[in-house]
Formats: C-alpha cells, structure tokens, sequence
C-alpha cells in the first residue's frame, strides 16, 4: 500500500515542481524590492529528501539490501507468471497493490527529468533519485520485452480496492493486461518510450551500457506506439477505468514521446516527426493542464528549450506556448490563475483528477 493517499505519480509531479520552483522564486525575487521571510521558513531539503524517500515505500518486488524503509519486505514475487513474464519489481499505486503502467512510466519521466535539470543540486539525494528511476526502469524493460507488446497493469483494482490489505499480505488476484497490435494503446506505450528515453539521459554518464540500453527500448515502442494508433482504455477500458483512463487521447503522449526521443538520440529523424506531425497531434492546443494524463504543457516546454539551447528554429511556436502556461503560473503576472500554498508551491485542484498528479492553470 501506498504511504500516504497519493500516487507515485504525485510525488514525482512534487518534486519536479519543488525544484523548479525554488529555482523560479530566486528569478522572481531578483526583480523585487521586499522579501518574503516566511518563504525561508520552510524546509525544501526535507521536502525533497521525502519526496524521494515515498519510492521506496512504494516498492514492489524483491527489496534490496540498502532498503532504508526496513519494515517492507519482499511482494509481488510471482507477478506475471499468469502470462509466463516476470514482471517483478515496479511500483505500487495509490493506497492499493495494483500496478498501472501509465501513471508509473509518466513518474518515472517526471522524475528522470527532474535529475536531468536539477540533478546538480540534488547533493546527497542525486543518487536515491537515480535509483528510484532505475527500480521502475528495469521493470519497464521487462514490461516491454516482447516486440509490439506492452504489459501495462498487474491486479485488478476493483478487487483490490475492496481490501486495503499490505502488499506482503495481499492474496487477491494479480492478472495481468496487455496492449499489442489486437488492442493498442498508443498512450501508455508513448509515455513508456518517454520514460526510457528520458532516464537514457540520466544514466548517459554514469552507465553508458544501461543507457544505451534504454534508448534503443524506447525507440522500439515508440514506433509501436506510432504505428499501432489507439487509445489504451478502449480495450482495456473495465480494467483501467475509472482509475487512469486516457481521457485527453493518446495525442499528446506521441508528441511527448517524440519530444523526448529528440532530445534522448538528437536524431534528425524525430526532430522531423515532430515537424510534420506536430499540428494533428495537438501543438497548438490550449490546453493548459498536466499530468499523468495530458503531456502537452510537458512536451512544448521540453520543445522550447530546444529552440533556445540547440537553436532549431522550427521549434519557436513552442517557445509562444510555453511561455503562456508558465506566465499563468508566476504570482503576480497578469496571466496568473494559479493558487499557491504558503510554501510556496501551486496548490493541486482536486478537479484535475482523482490522484493529484496534475498542476494546471
């Protein structure tokens, strides 16, 4: 079970946003004349030290030696033998022991990204944020083992749900659901190539091997993605709603994909994917919400910064959109709509959705 009632996904969402906006407030204060005394009251040290700390909690398989949550133990030892894969390890969801591909490969893009831009003031937590990338990695290798199959969900969570029981305890049914060709599901398989993709570049240096590894996994499910067009919940729709259905299409989960294969391989291939295919896969959206579910915000920022660092002229009209949802997020700008805590970070709308994994304005 979880340790709090949020999901992976949540904690990965916090500390993205804890580190870009602790970075943001130094920009914003370097323009103001008073000072907020309060804001220094908080500590964002332990903040992220716990937002960290949650993926161990959150654990499924066999546990390793450096577990620090010591009262975990080993589960889910025999997940997957249903369909004769070992899809040991991952992580658990909300409160529950049910393992959801969807949401878990968007925490591990978010979090992967989070060592990508602030993994150099990370100190002392880099390396328990590297090794929470590379627990869900590793599964999502296993998960994607089999050429245009993809393992996306281990327990039925209606079951489940019916009985909040510890992960070691557990003894309801651990089937296990699929996406292949028959029943696509173009957004979870897009985001599992993101995740890869994005955790190739954390491990760029430090394990070129495993790296590597990743990457080339990434591209393989992307072009299963791509080529296999459809909305994941539309087979798998009384196993996986109302809980994460892909409710804004598999659209923005493409070019998020994409995006992330660019900046992954700078292979002018998917630079081109993104030129040509941008538009119809909702670009230009004004759509201004992100999480688990919806990648737009996500994808335009990542684009934008391609424009800026890398040059690539074709990519300005992401740098407009950007702009925009990160005016609307800054206090005291005209375009401001979000709400923030005293902490301060922009307060979660439960109207985004049931697990508060989104920030939106």
């Amino acid at each position: 079970m979880a340790l709090y009632p949020v999901s992976a996904s949540s904690s990965s969402t916090l500390l993205i946003l804890l580190c870009f906006f602790t970075s943001s407030l130094l920009l914003c204060n370097a323009f103001q004349h008073h000072h907020h005394p309060r804001v220094a009251r908080h500590n964002y040290r332990d903040a992220l030290t716990k937002s960290i700390l949650f993926f161990e909690g959150q654990r499924s398989g066999r546990l390793p030696s450096n577990q620090r949550m010591t009262w975990r133990r080993d589960s889910g030892l025999s997940d997957g033998a249903a369909m004769h894969v070992d899809l040991v390890g991952g992580y658990y969801d909300a409160g529950d022991n049910v393992k959801f591909g969807f949401p878990m490969a968007f925490t591990t893009t978010m979090l992967s990204w989070s060592v990508i831009e602030f993994g150099g003031l990370m100190k002392g937590e880099l390396q328990h944020a590297k090794e929470a990338i590379r627990w869900a990695t590793d599964y999502l290798l296993k998960a994607t083992v089999h050429p245009d199959t993809i393992y996306v969900q281990v327990g039925e969570a209606n079951q489940d749900h019916a009985c909040w029981e510890r992960p070691e305890d557990m003894d309801t049914p651990r089937s296990v659901f699929k996406i292949d060709r028959n029943t696509p599901g173009s957004d979870v398989a897009a985001e599992t190539a993101a995740a890869l993709a994005a955790a190739s570049v954390v491990f760029r240096r430090s394990d070129p091997t495993y790296s590597k590894l990743l990457v080339r996994r990434a591209i393989r499910v992307f072009q299963f993605a791509d080529r296999y067009r459809g909305a994941y919940s539309n087979g798998l729709r009384k196993y996986v709603c109302p809980f994460y259905c892909s409710y804004s299409g598999y659209q923005d989960e493409l070019l998020w994909g994409a995006a992330w294969l660019h900046k992954a391989t700078r292979n002018p291939t998917f630079l081109s994917y993104i030129q040509v295919n941008g538009q119809t896969l909702g670009a230009d959206d004004s759509d201004n919400t992100f999480g688990w579910d919806n990648k737009h915000v996500g994808a335009r920022i990542l684009l934008s910064k391609a424009f800026l660092l890398q040059r690539v002229q074709s990519l300005h009209d992401y740098k407009g959109h950007a702009d925009n949802f990160i005016c609307s997020l800054i206090p005291g700008t005209p375009f401001s709509q979000a709400q923030y805590t005293p902490g301060p970070l922009p307060s979660l709308s439960v109207g985004c959705n049931g697990y508060f994994s989104c920030f939106g304005a």
